[in-house]
This record gives C-alpha cells, sequence and structure tokens, in this order.
C-alpha cells in the first residue's frame, strides 16, 4: 500500500468509526426524530466514505468512476429506507465518467440529499416509483447531473431557491461550491439538474 492509498484508506476508516458512534447514538434513543437525524447524518458521512474507499480501490487514486460509487451510494440509501420504499426503483446512466476528489464529495453529498428526498417524500403510498441518476457531459469540462423522480412532485409553494430545510440549503450551497448551476422542473414527478465544470 502507497502514502496515498493508506490516507484514502485511513480517512474512510475514521468515517466509519463516526457512523458506527451515530448508529449507536440513535439504538439507544427512543425520539424518533431524532434517530431520523441521525439516520440522515449516518448517511451523509458514508457518502464521503465511500468517495475514499473508492479512491482507495481505484488504479489512478485521484479520481473515481461515477457510475460506481453512485450505485454504492443509492444502494445504501435503499437500505436506508427499506421499510418505505419496497417498490421503488433507481436507474443510473453514466457513459464512463471519473471525477476527482474534490467534485466527488460534493457531487456524493448533493445526491445524497435529493435522492433521500425522494425516498422520503415523493412515493406517499409506497407505489411503484423511479428515480433516475443521469450524469452527462454537454459541453468540453461541463458536465450535467440530472436527478429525477417519478413521485408527487415538490409543493406548490416551495421555493427551492429559498428554502430553509438543512437538505434543499445543503444543495444549494454545494452546487455553488462546485461553480455549478441548479434547475428545477416539476411537470412529472421532480427533476433537479445541475450543470458544472468538470474540473476546477
Amino acid at each position: 500500500m502507497n502514502s496515498a492509498q493508506e490516507i484514502h484508506h485511513r480517512v474512510k476508516n475514521n468515517l466509519q468509526v463516526i457512523c458506527s458512534l451515530l448508529n449507536l447514538q440513535s439504538q439507544t434513543n427512543t425520539n424518533l426524530q431524532v434517530a431520523e437525524i441521525m439516520q440522515e447524518s449516518q448517511d451523509r458521512v458514508k457518502s464521503m466514505a465511500l468517495v475514499h474507499e473508492n479512491l482507495y480501490q481505484s488504479e489512478s487514486l485521484s479520481k473515481i468512476n461515477f457510475k460506481t460509487y453512485v450505485t454504492d451510494l443509492t444502494n445504501n440509501l435503499l437500505r436506508s429506507y427499506r421499510s418505505k420504499v419496497s417498490q421503488i426503483r433507481i436507474t443510473i446512466f453514466s457513459p464512463n465518467i471519473y471525477l476527482e476528489i474534490d467534485t466527488a464529495v460534493p457531487c456524493g453529498l448533493i445526491i445524497n440529499e435529493l435522492v433521500s428526498n425522494s425516498l422520503k417524500y415523493a412515493f406517499p403510498q409506497q407505489h411503484d416509483g423511479q428515480i433516475d441518476i443521469h450524469m452527462t457531459q454537454t459541453a468540453k469540462q461541463m458536465l450535467a447531473l440530472k436527478i429525477s423522480d417519478s413521485g408527487i412532485g415538490l409543493p406548490a409553494n416551495l421555493n427551492f431557491a429559498r428554502s430553509q430545510t438543512l437538505g434543499l440549503r445543503m444543495v444549494n450551497t454545494l452546487t455553488k461550491q462546485i461553480s455549478g448551476t441548479i434547475t428545477v422542473k416539476r411537470e412529472t414527478g421532480t427533476s433537479f439538474e445541475i450543470c458544472f465544470p468538470q474540473s476546477r
């Protein structure tokens, strides 16, 4: 194991320790709202740990395969919400796109928040549902990340750009962090499209 691999391995292990501590804390707490907050925090930390795990396993040690990473990330979310979303399918489309760590971490957190929101709120009757995640290269050094669901859609009175919920505020902040722009469509379900430069 070289020094770069060792760093990614240690960071991943440290983040997994934090996840374990959050899990223990949630198990000893009888307040369902607090337990849900703990679970959301675990998922956020896991999304960062997965970046370092993928970098540790990557040949380049500096970039990760987006589709492999997001597959691991969404499988973890489906396990977290399995009691609510047994009929929900997630499809990932990404034609051989690789991300550097300073882009992969915020992208992973954005996907974590938006997919979590869909799993929690978009399918209240637990009917069959679909979540699609697309990452495509739109122009030279520009990427478009699209996350859409077939659910009930955002509330009509929700102003996404000025939302006070932690998750949506994080999405707005992280989009700015990667020098991106975000577009929200509500025609059929909900669709978020984030365009950003591939490297900064």
